[in-house]
Order: structure tokens, then C-alpha cells, then sequence
């Protein structure tokens, strides 16, 4: 994702919180894209199918978990041929996320930074005008599947915890 790292280094330096606007949860529909996944923590075992079964599950929880409780309503964004990526350009996923009906275009990322320390950045944005509605990053400990859960759990609380306009 174009955005993901460069909003990194100015998410630490930004007070906590990070919200640019409000949402009005009820009734929205939000168009969830896959989140990206870089590990820099120079382990000398290659992780790469744990993580990208780890990936998958997450987003597969994160999707359903996001739509329990009528908080939120999921759409599946179309991209042509190719699927949507957090790495594409923003305007086409916005334009891919509108054409769903969703009113919110959910994107992100984690990094694993090191063996302890992984950070998940997760950007709101809304369809129509592109306005970024906000934009957290939540760190979590580990690389076990429980830690997974734990992150997306925690992160799914944060989401519906967010207070309506």
C-alpha cells in the first residue's frame, strides 16, 4: 500500500487517537480491502506461508467480526480483472468502493518489525470524498495464530467502540 509506511513514522509522531472525522456507524457499508503484510525482522526462517495463512484468517475474522452487532455492513469491492490491493492507488479502490455502495473504503497493513513486535495501521476513508475519516495504528505482541486473534479482536472492539456523528 502506497501509503502504509511513510504513515507509519507519522502515526508515531501524532498524538494517540488519530481521527480525522467521525462515523456514523448504523446503516454504513464499508468496503474492506486486504490488508498488506511486510515482516523486516530479519528472522532467518522463512515465515512466508505462516504469515499468509495468518494474513487470510485475519481478514476473514476481521470482515466477519466487523459486520456482528449492525454496527457495520461489509460489500466486496470489484477491481477488474485483478483482485484489490492495499498497494494499488487510492482513487481506483475509492472508485471500486463506491461502485459497491460502500460509503467507507477500509484499508491497511501490518508489519512485523521484529520477532516480538508486529504494527497494524488501518485507514478509513470515505467513498464519496476521499475525506480520510481516521487512521490508527495498533501494535500487538508476537507471531502465533492466539496473537493474530488477539490483535484482530482487539482491533475489531476499537472499530465498533467508535463513536457515531
Amino acid at each position: 500500500m502506497r501509503h502504509f509506511f511513510p504513515l507509519i513514522a507519522c502515526l508515531l509522531l501524532a498524538p494517540a487517537g488519530g481521527f480525522a472525522g467521525n462515523i456514523t456507524k448504523t446503516e454504513q457499508a464499508v468496503a474492506v480491502i486486504d490488508f498488506d503484510y511486510l515482516d523486516t525482522s530479519g528472522e532467518p526462517r522463512d515465515q512466508r506461508a505462516e504469515h499468509e495463512a495468518r494474513l487470510a484468517a485475519f481478514m476473514s475474522d476481521f470482515r466477519t467480526d466487523l459486520a456482528k452487532g449492525g454496527d457495520f455492513r461489509v460489500v466486496a469491492p470489484k477491481c477488474g480483472a485483478d483482485p484489490c490491493s492495499s498497494k494499488s492507488q487510492v482513487e481506483p479502490l475509492l472508485v471500486a468502493a463506491r461502485d459497491s455502495g460502500a460509503d467507507i473504503l477500509l484499508l491497511g497493513g501490518v508489519h512485523k518489525m521484529s520477532t516480538l513486535v508486529q504494527w497494524a495501521q488501518v485507514e478509513a476513508i470515505e467513498a464519496g470524498s476521499g475525506r480520510v475519516l481516521f487512521n490508527k495504528l495498533f501494535t500487538f505482541r508476537g507471531d502465533t495464530d492466539e496473537a493474530w486473534r488477539r490483535a484482530e479482536s482487539f482491533m475489531i472492539e476499537e472499530m465498533h467502540a467508535l463513536p457515531p456523528s
